[in-house]
């Protein structure tokens, strides 16, 4: 999996009636953009993830100002 900032990662949710989750990219803190990435959702809130099956980049994600 890699990404670049401003990217989103996707997190489908895992158990029936889980919402999937989305964050942008703010920082890849791995090597070759591969994870972990800090990641920054709607709310506000960041988190350093290591994505697993359940996730996915989407590339060219649109910037919010």
């Amino acid at each position: 999996m890699r990404a670049t900032v401003g990217d989103q990662l996707l997190v489908h949710g895992r158990i029936v009636g889980q919402h999937d989750r989305v964050a942008r990219i703010v920082e890849v803190l791995g090597a070759d953009g591969g994870p972990p990435f800090r990641v920054r959702f709607d709310d506000g809130h960041e988190a350093i993830m290591s994505p697993g099956p359940d996730s996915v980049v989407r590339h060219g994600a649109p910037k919010k100002s």
